[in-house]
């Protein structure tokens, strides 16, 4: 049956991949819909200042103390400490900025690999590391500098629009003795000469206080998003990580899923080898002996012949059936011909434990080597659950999803009511899986308390293939295996 399923694994277990995926532009937005922001932006421009002032005040001492002190050894500690905090209060500045509605920037990787090598190295890896620097920078330099700018321009344009419109409200109760009123008759005049208007400049003095609160509270939202954003972009280029960084952070993923891939079909490979040595080839052997036999044994003992030609005959078909076993993770004719929901449905209907499937799969075409993985972990988990789990039920669950920022997925779960304890861990049945799953830069889920239930999750990422794009049916592609018949 074809059921619509969002997330049949447990609770626990993630559907997608942490990510650790950058951030995607925000939406372009309208005017009134800016006002949503708007507290957010204050909050964080309104306490930039101080937070600026105080990271001034805290850099400037122990780092310049620390200089001072660099000649009597403990100085240069000082001076170590003033960049972690430097780290502090960038990091803060991204957090107050990611508050405030702004895209989340990719911070540096901060030394991972001096912190593997020793504490000494991990201790002194800010003088060789320049993010460390620039965050000194722009903790003690340009961060005060802009934050005084940004602070003014957000308390006078506050005021204003607060005031103005609503100074009609509260200026009566203010005593007038003192009071300076704007001369209006001035103003009217350079603005209209020649006019000849008897104005009350008080009346004037309120109603002109009240259009430019106006003009202040309408450009509130313009305003204070262009200073948050310039505060992002300073952030973004002085505290993100460089695009070097990110490359190679790219390079290295591709690498190591590259190598897992590797190794998956190298086991898979050496698998193969050993199992079509220990069954097919041994009853090869076993065959060509009987009909040896039988060539001797033919002329003068025919009813003895016409036994070993029975046993050969079984021989025959047990080592096909076990070639045909061996060459379902090679993908299958049945996958080529009819598609991966079938091909699934008929694991399912070959298992000696009984599988409830539920299948919902798009009508575009998975790519050919997303259908053979799947196809491939799919036979592997279900064999597992038969011969190790102790299961009298399994449950198949194939579906797919697309999540818009992070691509189209397909996702697999396999649960048995077995005895659990299943572990992906290196040396286990299922790291073969995992590797062939991070190969695919995917993510592979493993929940298998002791006493079970065991679920197993495969979650790949896949670009979807139309129709007119898709093999024809019926056809191999040139990388596949053969299919033993």
């Amino acid at each position: 049956m074809s059921t619509e399923m969002t997330n049949p694994g447990p609770a626990a277990a993630p559907t997608a991949p942490p990510t650790a995926v950058a951030s995607t532009p925000s939406r372009r937005r309208g005017y009134w819909s800016m006002w949503a922001t708007v507290p957010r932006e204050f909050g964080f421009l309104f306490l930039t200042m101080p937070i600026a002032i105080i990271a001034l005040v805290l850099l400037s001492t122990t780092f310049f103390t620390g200089l001072g002190l660099i000649a009597l050894v403990f100085g240069i500690f000082i001076v170590v400490a003033s960049l972690f905090m430097a780290r502090g209060f960038g990091t803060l500045e991204l957090v107050r900025l990611r508050w405030a509605g702004r895209p989340e920037t990719v911070q540096p990787a901060w030394g991972r690999d001096d912190r593997e090598q020793g504490f000494w190295r991990a201790t002194f890896a800010p003088f060789v590391d320049g993010h460390y620097w620039l965050y000194l920078l722009h903790g003690m330099v340009v961060n005060p500098i802009v934050s005084v700018i940004s602070w003014s321009i957000t308390i006078t344009w506050t005021a204003v629009a607060l005031g103005g419109t609503t100074g009609w409200i509260w200026q009566r109760y203010i005593p007038e003795s003192g009071r300076d009123v704007w001369p209006v008759e001035w103003v009217l005049e350079f603005l209209f000469p020649g006019n000849g208007w008897d104005v009350d400049p008080r009346v004037a003095e309120t109603v002109f206080e009240f259009v430019l609160g106006l003009v202040f509270l309408a450009t509130l939202p313009l305003v204070f998003r262009g200073l948050t954003l310039l505060h992002d972009v300073i952030a973004r280029g002085m505290l993100g990580a460089w695009r070097s960084e990110a490359l190679e952070r790219e390079v290295a993923q591709l690498a190591a899923s590259r190598g897992a891939a590797v190794q998956a079909e190298d086991a898979s490979l050496r698998r193969l080898e050993r199992d079509i040595h220990d069954g097919p080839q041994q009853r090869l052997v076993r065959l060509q002996m009987d009909l040896a036999a039988i060539e001797r044994k033919l002329d003068r003992d025919p009813e003895s012949a016409r036994e070993l030609l029975g046993e050969a005959r079984d021989q025959a078909r047990e080592t096909l059936d076990e070639l045909r076993a061996l060459s379902r993770g090679f993908a299958p004719p049945i996958l080529q011909d009819r598609g991966l929901a079938v091909g699934l449905r008929s694991l399912a209907a070959r298992s000696p434990v009984p599988v409830e499937v539920e299948i919902a799969l798009p009508d575009a075409s998975l790519p050919a080597p997303i259908e053979r993985n799947a196809y491939f972990v799919v036979a592997e988990l279900l064999t597992n659950a038969a011969k190790h789990a102790e299961a009298t039920g399994v449950r198949l669950v194939v579906s797919t999803r697309d999540t818009g920022e992070t691509g189209h997925w397909l996702d697999l779960w396999v649960t048995d009511n077995g005895r659990g304890g299943a572990s992906a861990l290196p040396g286990h049945g299922l790291a073969g899986l995992a590797d062939r799953v991070q190969g695919l830069q995917g993510l592979f889920v493993v929940d298998s308390p002791v006493g079970g239930p065991t679920s197993v999750g495969a979650h790949i990422p896949y670009v979807p293939v139309a129709p007119a794009e898709a093999p024809p049916q019926g056809a191999s592609p040139a990388e596949e295996t053969p299919a033993v018949e």
